[in-house]
Formats: structure tokens, sequence, C-alpha cells
């Protein structure tokens, strides 16, 4: 993302380039549940990539309670420390990967309950999808989710991560062990982060600068 030494709108300014931060969020919040083994691949992938200045979040950690704020999100008017901590910590991401899992043909409850906390922290930043699951890889849960991205401005990526059958993957520490198939669509998912979130960089600066935004039309 970029910083500026002026203030906002004062003229021309000097723009200092810094790494964007990549935020790997690991969307299933169960016991015995498959996505740390997931995530800490993707985020190893994420380290050796280079791009990005990486962060891990487990919404399991996170502890999120089903939505309770009584503003709209676009608002931005929290009342709950959780939500103002949330915010604080979606603010700083330049791109995603959502790391989850496929429960009965979609998503799982904790992602989109984390989604719907916020509006405008999320807004033209680029998310990619790293699914899991049993003959369906998890694809299901990810075309579903997608909707709900694109109408917070997101941008999900074309390039996935896609783990059918996950549990033959794990070894005996329950340590993800990658084929090459997924290894070659991991850098291309990165590859593409890198590059979908420089291109929507100046979608995001307004809002950094302090610049109106135009309010959401979910309610």
């Amino acid at each position: 993302m970029a910083r500026y030494e002026t203030a906002p709108w004062a003229g021309p300014k000097v723009c200092a380039m810094t790494t964007p931060v990549l935020q790997i969020l690991i969307a299933s919040t169960r016991p015995g549940r498959v996505g740390p083994s997931v995530a800490a691949w993707i985020h190893e992938r994420a380290l050796a990539h280079g791009g990005f200045t990486v962060e891990l979040i487990d919404l399991a950690e996170v502890n999120l309670p089903m939505y309770d704020e009584p503003k709209h999100p676009r608002l931005q008017d929290y009342t709950h420390q959780h939500t103002k901590d949330w915010s604080a910590t979606i603010s700083r991401a330049d791109a995603f990967i959502f790391v989850i899992p496929e429960y009965n043909y979609g998503f799982n409850a904790a992602i989109k309950n984390a989604i719907d906390y916020l509006n405008h922290e999320w807004k033209y930043k680029p998310v990619g999808l790293a699914s899991y699951g049993g003959v369906g890889a998890g694809t299901r849960a990810a075309q579903m989710l997608k909707q709900v991205l694109t109408t917070l401005r997101m941008v999900p990526l074309f390039e996935a991560v896609s783990i059918p059958f996950v549990q033959q993957f794990l070894d005996a520490d329950r340590r993800l062990q990658p084929n090459e198939i997924m290894e070659t669509a991991a850098t291309a998912m990165l590859d593409e982060l890198v590059r979908t979130s420089v291109a929507l960089r100046a979608l995001r600066e307004p809002a950094e600068r302090g610049h109106p935004a135009v309010a959401g039309t979910n309610s």
C-alpha cells in the first residue's frame, strides 16, 4: 500500500511504496479442524514467495460472537471492542487468502460472520480462496462465497487452491504434504494476488486518505 508524506488532498505528494500486507484467514473454528494444517502450508508458501508481509489469522482465536453491532457496518460506528479490534486488523491488509472448508455444499458460518462485521475495510482488496473438502475440494463453498465477496467490492481471484480428499495429504503430525498440482496452484494464486493488489491500490487509497466513500448498497 502507499504512505503519503503530506496532508490529505494538500497538492502534490511524495509516495513511498511499502510491501503489501497479505492476511491468511483460517475460517474453520471447530475442534479437530484441518484448516490450520492447510493454512500453515499456505503461510510457508506466501513467506517463500516474498511478495508480501504475511499475517496468519485464526478465526477461532479471534473468537467473534455472532454479529452484535446495533448499527450498519458501513457507518463504522462500532459499539463493541471486539469489532473495533477486528476493524483495525482487516484495515491493515492489502490482500487476503481465505482458507475455507465446505459444509453442506456451502461455506461455514464463522467466515460469513467475520465478513458481515465490516464493510469499508474489505473494499477493493483481492482475495484468493484455498478450499478443501472431499470429492468437491471445497469448490462449492468457494463459488458460494464469491457472491458475498463481490457485494463488498472485494475481488475474488480466478486462481485458487482446491484440495480434494484433504485427509490424504496429512502426515502423522497433521502437516500438509502438498502435491505438484497444489504447489503450482499456490504459486499462481500468490502471483496474481500481488498483481491485483497493486492494480487496486488506487481505489483503496482515497479511503485511507479520508476521501468520502460511497455508501454500500447492502442493508
